[in-house]
This record gives C-alpha cells, structure tokens and sequence, in this order.
C-alpha cells in the first residue's frame, strides 16, 4: 500500500471517533508504530482534526459548529472547498490571507469545534492538489441526491486508468481530501474514491433504490 492511500486509510479509521493506538493502527496497516508516529505527526501537523499523541492513541474530533451560527452541511462544503483552493494560489498573499483567515475561524470557534475548522489546511505535500476534481462535485452531488448512477474514469493504483459504473453514496472531506463512498457494479463492492483522482463522472440514464447489501449501512467498518 502506497503512503498516500495509507494515510487515506488512516483518516478513514479515525472517523470512528474511537482512540485508536499506534499498535493498532500499526498492525491494521502491517506497518512499524514508528511508521504511524510519522504518518500521525504529518497528518495532524497538516490540518488533520484529530488529537493524541505516542504512547496515547489517536481520536478525530468531529464538530460542525459557530458560535450564535449554525451552519448546514453544504455550507460547511462551500467554506472548506473555498479555503482549500485560495490557500493553494500561486498569489503568497492570497495564501497568506487564506491562513490568516483560517487562524480567524480558528479563533471564533468554540473550544470543541477549533480542530474541526483546521480542516482546510491540509498540506499539498501528501496528496498533490487537493482542488483538483472539483468540477465534478456538482454531478456528484446531484447524483447522490438524485439516486443516479455514474460512470466515472478514475486514476486507480499502478497509474491505471479504470472506468466503472457506480452507485454514488456519500460525499466527505478528511483533511481536504474529499471523498467518494460509492457501491462499484463494476468491482460488486463498496469502494472510496478520491476526488482527485476521479478524471470523468458522467450521469447515466439508470436511477437505483436501495437494496439490502448496498447501502451505507451495510458498508463494513475499516476494521472488519
């Protein structure tokens, strides 16, 4: 396993809410604890919500809130997809003032909600270009929406290019990293897709209902 899709794994397992120790996570990855220590300390260093240290464990710290200021999911996806791409301007000051807006942001929020709104800061050094993809967003939001399936080409392992038929189920960011949940008609499994790394996403004629097997809830947590 590469160390970008390591770290990709890493954050998903995270998701739990769970504090997860270095051995585990070590083991779970057939990896050294002192592998994990540095992919830990880059992660968190970029942006990563989660708090822990060696020796501890590791725990995500899930929050969605401003003060006197509720926000909906959406936008929470505009204020991040915002940030993500204004910090990676050529223009300096237009990064700078993208950090310094996010130390604002940082600032305003309550104690609990402050590593949430980090999530924007992840470094381009672990993934490439974080931005890149987002043009697909609005079909992949309408597709999820919508219970429509698509055919995406996508930049798989081995710098193969594949093209699948999927059933988009769910859209999230980890650390800048978005991320699509998808059932694969192709492969017959549930399947994580990198924005990013998705090159097409065409909607196809066909719509889908939920069967048994197929849904979010039946997806199997990264331990199983």
């Amino acid at each position: 396993m590469s160390r970008p899709d390591r770290l990709t794994k890493i954050m998903q397992t995270l998701q739990d809410g769970r504090l997860h120790t270095a051995q585990e996570l070590a083991d779970a990855f057939a990896v050294s604890p002192r592998t994990i220590y540095r992919d830990m300390d880059d992660l968190m260093a970029s942006g990563l919500p989660a708090k822990g240290a060696r020796g501890i464990g590791y725990q995500a710290q899930p929050v969605t809130t401003l003060p006197s200021l509720h926000l909906t999911d959406e936008e929470i996806e505009v204020l991040n997809l915002g940030l993500a791409i204004v910090s990676e301007a050529a223009d300096p000051d237009l990064r700078r003032a993208a950090t310094s807006l996010g130390a604002k942001l940082e600032t305003a929020l309550p104690q609990h909600a402050t590593l949430d709104a980090q999530t924007w800061a992840y470094a381009a050094s672990s993934f490439g270009d974080s931005a890149r993809g987002l043009s697909h967003m609005p079909t992949l939001r309408a597709a999820i929406r919508a219970k429509q399936k698509l055919r995406i080409t996508y930049h798989s392992k081995g710098d193969r290019i594949t093209s699948r038929i999927i059933r988009p189920l769910k859209l999230e960011h980890w650390a800048r990293v978005w991320v699509l949940t998808a059932w694969c008609e192709t492969r017959n499994d549930f399947r994580e897709f990198r924005v990013d790394l998705i090159q097409s996403a065409q909607a196809q004629p066909q719509m889908f209902v939920d069967e048994v097997g197929k849904t979010l809830d039946d997806m199997p947590s990264p331990q199983a």
